[in-house]
């Protein structure tokens, strides 16, 4: 009986309404994976593929090299593109996501970490959303620079309006554009928008915070847990180069290479740079990469700069 009891026994009390939240929203979006009529509606596979693209652009682009890392500069058109983008990802407030992230990157796999992966693999993924944060990540909290963020007049006007931006960038726009553009189905539209593309585009971020974080190579610190992991690195846009990304954060690329298919995030931003958007465009030089990584490194690292430069 006791050791029955020690399974619903937490470090944090859990949120419940939470836990309910995502255990119900998850089990409907599997039915619907299951039984989505794929190949009667390939536009709407397009579609979905196509937003979940451009939401994923809002949080690697957005909120987490330009916003949390400032690995880049960006003029104002692109940072409210990449609000926007960032709002139809349907996650946190801007300025709750840089601080979590920054938080975690300053104490990360400690109790101030918000998804410390040393407390495991479902904590990391999606179980710190479901409980209470520890109390070192209030404290730790409070404490990070925030300034930027807050002087930051897109970042304040998103986060103002930004339930009602969610709501519509997230739900209402992608379901409307299909329906009136090209005659699709309600119902399809909204279970491919909601239940497939949304939760996609989540668990791709979780992953980054639990799989890059468990399993991989850490051919640039080998004493950290972060790790070089290629399921990550195929789903979210470039950002499972995760123990290059904690060795050199403020690197643009989060990644030791130059833009590739396996980092499209990247090659965005070279894109937004041609255009006079993005500049100052941050990035460790190869010998300092190669100097980090024959030093701290766990032997996987190989010399490759003519390659990836």
């Amino acid at each position: 009986m006791d050791k029955i009891k020690s399974y619903f026994e937490f470090e944090n009390s859990l949120i419940w309404k939470n836990v309910i939240a995502i255990v119900i929203f998850h089990a409907l979006t599997i039915y619907t994976i299951l039984t989505f009529p794929y190949r009667q509606n390939k536009m709407l596979m397009l579609w979905a593929y196509i937003v979940a693209h451009i939401s994923g652009l809002g949080v690697t682009a957005g909120v987490h090299r330009l916003w949390t890392h400032r690995a880049y500069k960006a003029k104002t058109p692109l940072r409210i593109f990449l609000a926007l983008c960032y709002c139809t990802a349907g996650q946190n407030r801007i300025y709750e996501w840089v601080r979590d992230h920054r938080v975690h990157h300053k104490f990360s796999e400690t109790t101030a970490d918000p998804h410390n992966s040393s407390r495991g693999f479902w904590f990391s993924h999606v179980g710190w959303l479901m409980m209470k944060k520890h109390e070192d990540v209030y404290e730790q909290g409070r404490k990070i620079d925030m300034s930027d963020i807050e002087n930051d007049k897109v970042v304040s006007f998103i986060d103002k309006h930004f339930t009602i931006m969610k709501i519509m960038c997230c739900f209402v726009i992608p379901v409307v554009i299909p329906v009136y553009l090209f005659n699709s189905p309600w119902k399809l539209t909204i279970l491919s928008q909601v239940l497939m593309r949304y939760p996609y585009v989540l668990n791709s971020t979780w992953s980054v915070n639990s799989f890059a974080h468990l399993w991989g190579y850490r051919s640039y610190n080998k004493s950290i847990g972060p790790a070089e992991n290629l399921f990550v690195i195929l789903l979210s846009g470039g950002e499972g180069f995760h123990n290059y990304h904690h060795a050199f954060p403020w690197d643009y690329k989060a990644s030791e290479f130059a833009h590739t298919i396996f980092n499209p995030t990247t090659a965005w931003i070279n894109f937004f740079h041609k255009m006079n958007w993005a500049y100052d465009l941050k990035k460790a030089s190869p010998e300092h990469i190669k100097k980090i990584a024959e030093k701290q490194g766990d032997g996987s690292w190989v010399d490759h700069y003519e390659k990836s430069y």
